[in-house]
């Protein structure tokens, strides 16, 4: 099984082997598992060697028999595991334990000392068999008091960095919610996030003796649901403004569009209640810091209105649409008992902008598709958190002078496999275990990727070079689905629903595009990024010949470039799709970019390349293709005083979980400015590691960094 690290920044470059196209030699780049031992650069080792004397240092001082310790790396063969579904001790678990602590019995030692954080499954080739590998959390002073013949064996226990960790002690506090109002009763509630510092001072909530301020949050996806929930805690007067509809309506207007192609332009796959994440997988893998206060936070409120516990340990845990959608009802529910005024089918037509100040926003009926009816509404301050497909609010901003910086993106096909050759090729005769979600081990995934650092003679130089090709967004056991926000248009995306039981897998293939690649078709400006996308929607659009039905190509016709008169395969996709050479859509450097690409990827994935595998054209929104800049610390505009640009569509998040941390901390630095909460806003939750990045990667001058852009750290994508 061949994967990409999860949280590790620069994984393994390695050349892959050299293929011929047209007689003329072609090289890539091939993403491996991250570098251990003698393959670690000379700067990850010091670091290694740092950490260690940190830990080492931290176990003199500290005493070993306080606290917690975290066992991780405990791999417990297949048919000793429960299985996914499971977080409890095994006994066969229980025996890893006992080998780390170096503990003769493993039955004597209590499971009640023990708590599985973390589990995931391997099953790459070069293991000799497929394993569950965990995280455990031992507490120390439980473990003792209930069998006191560990004693001898804990103060023997050193610390090992990625095997054996000292945590530091802490509050191990629960969903947003609850930790607001534990502050609020307690007055100090001290909190230790990702990166150690303090959550909560002494002087943390002051009690204003003026109005409430008047905050609307334009969006209700989850920067915006999170950004709202901590405002409405705080006492604020929150007004959420959704242009689409609640998720039963959605629902509704989604099954429309499905069976009778009826495309509600404000309620659709895009827009509406949970933002375009409901309408997918789910995914809640995040490279923010899996373990910071703010992540933990998110995850828990998640829990906390309905998602089950199992998302706190599951190594790529993951909801499905069939759980969003009660979730969602249960977090509106809760913001509407906090007072919070819900606005559904209501659009921002535009910001009343006077004196470089938001003074509040015009807003109109979704179905006034002229405006004509736009009111003001004045607000003290506007939280814009619309996504990526709001494209009409990019209009609004640049009318406004707010500055917008175009940023790089990626585009593609979005490539469907039968899920039983994904499970096949995955897990070879362990594929039966699968049983449509319901078995052991999970649904079989991929993820792949080159980086391309050579061009073909017939390409510009500024062609296919130094581009990276990746999947993206893989959705086992899904389906196909449109995202377009337009009639003229086609845009496409995958989702899957809890157990991911469909008979179909698929993943965006996508590749790297920069300003150089919007000038060469005559577009410039903030919006060249926008105005690419939809070159290529409409060229889809006008391929698949109209009434949403999508071009596709199988692969091996891609690759030899011929179109089949005979029929395609069957598709997830349930609004038709039309045989097409998906040639004619993008310019050739993409084109060639995606062919080797899938050379490559075969090689990793033998079989990948089938008559089975199916193209569909076009995935382009794979995050936004403009930043909206603001103050790294008051996350206001830098533009207009009293605007907050957050989520995805600002160009800071890039999944579900990381838009969700982008609003939560957004919501602080608000509710600071208004007085609603004294103190550090990083020092909330703790600092979250590499906000806004995801999913894709992207790779320049040949090291690995991250497509989108974050006002913290940045160095690996969504």
């Amino acid at each position: 099984m061949f994967l990409l690290p999860t949280k590790h920044p620069n994984p393994l470059c390695f050349r892959g082997p050299t293929h011929s196209h047209r007689g003329v030699p072609f090289a890539g780049r091939i993403w491996c598992a991250k570098r251990t031992g003698k393959q670690r650069y000379p700067s990850e080792k010091k670091k290694l060697r740092t950490k260690h004397k940190e830990l080492l240092s931290d176990s003199k001082e500290n005493n070993k028999f306080e606290g917690t310790w975290r066992l991780f790396k405990l791999a417990v063969p297949l048919h000793h595991d429960p299985g996914k579904d499971s977080s409890q001790l095994s006994d066969a678990l229980l025996q890893e334990i006992a080998k780390v602590l170096k503990f003769p019995v493993a039955s004597l030692l209590p499971r009640e000392a023990f708590t599985v954080v973390r589990k995931s499954f391997d099953a790459r080739k070069k293991l000799k068999e497929p394993k569950f590998v965990h995280t455990v959390e031992m507490d120390v002073q439980k473990l003792i008091s209930l069998e006191p013949r560990c004693w001898d064996f804990i103060s023997r226990l050193e610390p090992k960095v990625g095997l054996v960790e000292h945590v530091h002690d802490g509050k191990d506090f629960g969903d947003l919610a609850s930790i607001i109002h534990d502050s609020k009763e307690n007055k100090e509630a001290v909190l230790e996030g990702g990166n150690g510092h303090n959550g909560f001072s002494t002087e943390l909530y002051k009690k204003q003796a003026t109005r409430k301020p008047k905050i609307v949050v334009v969006g209700s996806g989850p920067s915006g649901l999170f950004a709202t929930l901590v405002l409405a805690e705080l006492g604020a007067d929150v007004t959420l403004i959704e242009r689409g509809q609640p998720v039963e309506k959605r629902g509704r207007d989604i099954g429309a569009l499905v069976v009778r192609r009826i495309l509600e332009l404000e309620s659709n796959f895009c827009f509406g209640e949970g933002g375009a994440g409901t309408w997918s997988d789910g995914k809640l893998v995040t490279r923010i810091g899996r373990n910071s206060g703010s992540v933990l936070a998110v995850m828990r409120t998640l829990v906390q209105f309905g998602a089950p516990k199992q998302i706190l340990i599951d190594g790529k845990p993951h909801l499905g649409t069939d759980r969003l959608v009660p979730l969602l009802r249960n977090f509106r529910q809760h913001l509407q008992d906090l007072d919070v005024t819900i606005k559904f089918g209501t659009r921002v037509d535009d910001l009343v902008i006077k004196d470089g100040h938001v003074r509040g926003v015009m807003v109109s009926e979704s179905t006034d598709k002229l405006c004509l009816t736009s009111q003001k509404v004045e607000y003290d301050a506007v939280i814009l958190a619309v996504g990526h497909s709001a494209r009409d609010m990019y209009e609004v901003l640049l009318a406004h002078n707010v500055e917008l910086i175009p940023k790089d993106f990626a585009v593609g096909l979005r490539i469907e496999h039968p899920q039983e050759l994904i499970n096949s090729i995955q897990y070879a005769e362990l594929a039966s275990e699968v049983c449509h979600g319901r078995g052991k081990i999970p649904v079989a995934d991929y993820k792949v990727a080159n980086y391309i650092d050579k061009v073909f003679n017939e390409v510009s130089d500024s062609g296919v070079a130094n581009r990276s090709c990746y999947s993206f967004c893989m959705c086992p056991g899904g389906q196909v689905v449109l995202t377009s926000t337009s009639p003229s248009e086609i845009c496409i995306n995958g989702m899957s629903f809890s157990r991911r039981a469909s008979k179909w897998a698929n993943a965006a293939i996508v590749v790297t595009v920069s300003t150089k690649d919007f000038e060469a078709l005559n577009y410039y400006g903030p919006l060249a990024g926008v105005k690419f996308q939809r070159e290529f929607e409409q060229r889809a659009a006008m391929m698949g010949g109209g009434n949403f039905i999508v071009p596709v190509q199988t692969v091996t016709d891609f690759l030899e470039n011929k179109l089949s008169v005979t029929s395609v395969p069957p598709s997830s996709y349930r609004l038709g799709v039309k045989a097409a050479n998906l040639h004619q859509l993008f310019p050739v450097y993409i084109t060639e970019a995606l062919k080797h690409s899938l050379v490559t990827f075969d090689k990793e994935l033998p079989g990948f390349i089938c008559s089975e595998a199916l193209l569909h054209g076009v995935e382009t929104r794979t995050s936004s293709p403009i930043q909206i800049p603001r103050n790294i610390d008051s996350y206001e505009s830098t533009s207009v005083k009293g605007l907050y640009p957050v989520g995805e569509g600002a160009g800071y998040a890039g999944g579900i979980v990381s838009a969700a941390v982008d609003g939560m901390l957004a919501g602080f630095a608000v509710a600071k400015r208004f007085n609603l909460f004294h103190g550090d806003v990083e020092s909330v939750l703790g600092k979250a590691q590499n906000v806004g990045i995801d999913q894709p990667y992207i790779v320049e001058n040949g090291s690995i960094s991250q497509l989108h852009y974050s006002i913290f750290e940045t160095d690996e994508l969504r």
